[in-house]
């Protein structure tokens, strides 16, 4: 038998590296300038658009082309299992772990219902993004007080109850870990308060796509998995955290870890 050469045995490494510095060279050369561009243009059409709109369903679809857009020249290829899961013309609130900032547009082409964001409300404040969060009817909330916290709860509950379906990521932000952080309360106070059923949302693969923190955006495969509706009529405060825990498990069944 012939044993391999030291230069044999180094030739797969080297070429990893070489096919790593070409993927981050496109990603800094024409994926993230053609990002931005479409964000610049779409997000142009849907403000001018919201003049026009005052339910939403432009701003949707301008949402929706764009995370096409995006989706399409990173190289996502995008895999939905359980869409029965979700019925006609019903309310939900949508929860998914959250380990990319491509999750955004990955949801907006997944899900095939009208949906807004629950965003933290400085975001409302900044010029721009904060006029077009406003105008295509994402729902503010304040994190940081417990007052205006629940007031803000208030006020998106009952936006949902009058048929506006959201989506939250229980983990606050985006994980800097390979697994799923620790789920926060505030999402599922907020669905007993609406009284629409919670649907869990396990997203496997973004991060590979795009690491929290990069730049660099690769191809790859991300698998979304629609899990059944949990309940979440007749419930109250103090069920919080056993609902979360009963959401998280949902997430946590179907998730597989980012290797390192």
């Amino acid at each position: 038998m012939e044993m391999a050469s030291a230069g044999d045995i180094k030739k797969p490494g080297l070429n990893h590296r070489s096919s790593n510095f070409l993927s981050y060279l496109r990603s800094l050369v024409f994926t993230n300038p053609l990002i931005y561009f479409y964000t610049a243009v779409c997000g142009m059409a849907s403000l001018s658009g919201s003049f026009f709109d005052a339910h939403g369903r432009w701003q949707h679809g301008c949402a929706r082309f764009w995370s096409n857009l995006i989706l399409k020249t990173s190289g996502a290829e995008v895999h939905v299992e359980g869409l029965e899961n979700i019925g006609p013309c019903q309310t939900y609130v949508f929860c998914a772990n959250h380990p990319s900032a491509m999750d955004i547009p990955i949801l907006f082409v997944t899900l095939p219902t009208q949906f807004r964001f629950l965003a933290k409300r400085s975001l409302f404040r900044w010029p721009f993004l904060g006029w077009h969060l406003r105008r295509s009817g994402h729902i503010p909330v304040d994190r940081g007080r417990a007052g205006a916290a629940a007031k803000g709860f208030d006020q998106a509950a009952q936006r949902i109850r009058e048929g506006k379906s959201v989506v939250m990521f229980p983990e606050g932000s985006r994980s800097r870990t390979p697994g799923i952080l620790p789920f926060k309360n505030g999402s599922f106070y907020l669905a007993i308060l609406s009284g629409v059923p919670i649907i869990p949302i396990t997203i496997n693969g973004s991060r590979e796509v795009l690491r929290p923190d990069s730049l660099h955006v690769r191809r790859g495969r991300v698998d979304v998995i629609i899990h059944p509706p949990v309940r979440t009529q007749g419930l109250t405060a103090s069920d919080v955290s056993q609902l979360s825990a009963k959401v998280r498990e949902q997430v946590q069944s179907r998730f597989h870890p980012a290797a390192e």
